[in-house]
């Protein structure tokens, strides 16, 4: 399933959002506009339906507590709303409308509560859920749990709370992989920088590890030539899981190199690269062109469709970027775009304009005709000036 459609009230530094996504979404806008905020979104969904460790009131309190989440423009109404619809394929009708409202109790516990918690099957036309209910209302502490999180309340929409669940978010930091062992044994939930990498390949049965690696390998080599042999190793000492690869150089013999070896770029395009080939839901990706060099960060689009079609499902995307090489790719559809527009009413998400997509359809790239627009009008005031 994809998420086609996502509605926002009082989230973070957006005070309403109301945007349709593609298979790949890409968010672009100036620095401190909220790519990130938009992204974590998705992240506290995951959280609150997570089966274990997971609920409403871990994700709020994870996060620095409701008002820290609760957009500071949310003077008059403090509830913040999430709406998402999800569908089989872009272009579709939705399948499902999961909406889920919540607010602080206002009493003095100050718990969040759940105000509004509805689930559409849109297909049948069903509302299958729809709080507070009669129950809710007799026992607020109900309405400190959505029904999202309880597998006994969740059965009728277990296909929803299982999509969320097992969203990915990566922002592989190389310096942590590379160095795991001295850093220690302490892991972060859900291992969003990586560290745990080799592990979670480490526990895939061996013929899957070595036909994913391979696919890697053959799309890697586009921007690594003289790389061959990508291959799963453990220490035959200590046990400890490591990669390992043959590189081709000047000398008459090939040399292997582990992966504290490799370079920051190769490693990050290898996470990004095994977590499109591991699943089948939601990716996040932050920034995938940090410690790639331009050359590289120009053939992400087409590395990460080549996967996709190598895939046995297709994950759906997020990708926030800063990068105009990765959006100078004319193959980037400019309905993919999300860009944030910060005003004095909040942040704006933009869906791209019919007049810019015309541009982009008329051979402009997305770098051409929509990064202009994230550039803050200080730095346009500043390039007046001159030394």
């Amino acid at each position: 399933m994809l998420i086609t459609r996502l509605k926002l009230k009082n989230w973070r530094n957006f005070k309403k959002v109301d945007v349709a996504l593609r298979e790949r979404v890409y968010v672009i806008g100036p620095n401190a506009s909220g790519k990130s905020n938009l992204l974590d979104v998705l992240r506290f969904l995951r959280d609150v339906a997570k089966p274990e460790g997971g609920g409403l009131q871990k994700a709020v309190k994870d996060r620095g507590g409701i008002t820290k989440l609760r957009c500071l423009l949310a003077r008059k109404d403090p509830e913040v709303s999430i709406e998402v619809e999800l569908s089989e394929r872009v272009d579709t009708p939705p399948l499902w409308r999961y909406t889920l409202s919540f607010r602080s109790e206002g009493t003095g516990r100050q718990r969040v509560v759940v105000s509004k918690e509805q689930v559409v099957d849109i297909t049948s036309g069903k509302d299958l859920l729809d709080r507070p209910d009669e129950d809710d209302k007799r026992d607020i502490d109900r309405l400190t749990q959505t029904h999202l999180e309880q597998i006994n309340t969740n059965k009728d929409f277990r296909v929803i709370s299982e999509f969320f669940s097992n969203v990915t978010y990566l922002h592989l930091v190389p310096q942590l992989l590379k160095h795991a062992d001295q850093l220690g044994g302490y892991r972060i939930e859900d291992d969003p920088f990586g560290q745990a990498f080799l592990e979670r390949i480490a526990k895939i049965p061996d013929k899957t590890q070595t036909a994913r690696l391979a696919k890697i390998e053959e799309v890697l080599r586009v921007c690594v030539p003289n790389m061959r042999n990508l291959r799963f190793k453990r220490d035959e000492v200590t046990g400890t899981p490591h990669l390992e690869a043959m590189y081709e150089h000047w000398r008459p013999d090939a040399g292997w190199q582990r992966e504290d070896q490799f370079s920051d770029g190769t490693l990050r395009l290898l996470g990004i690269m095994w977590s499109l080939l591991e699943g089948d839901s939601l990716l996040l990706l932050e920034e995938p062109e940090l410690s790639l060099n331009e050359d590289i960060v120009r053939q992400i689009h087409q590395l990460l469709w080549r996967m996709q079609r190598q895939a046995k499902y297709r994950r759906q995307v997020f990708i926030t970027t800063h990068s105009e090489a990765l959006l100078q790719d004319k193959s980037i559809n400019a309905r993919e775009v999300i860009r944030l527009e910060p005003s004095k009413d909040g942040t704006n998400a933009q869906e791209t304009s019919s007049e810019d997509e015309a541009l982009v359809t008329a051979g402009y790239t997305v770098a051409e005709v929509l990064l202009p627009k994230t550039k803050p009008s200080q730095v346009n005031q500043l390039s007046q000036f001159k030394p």
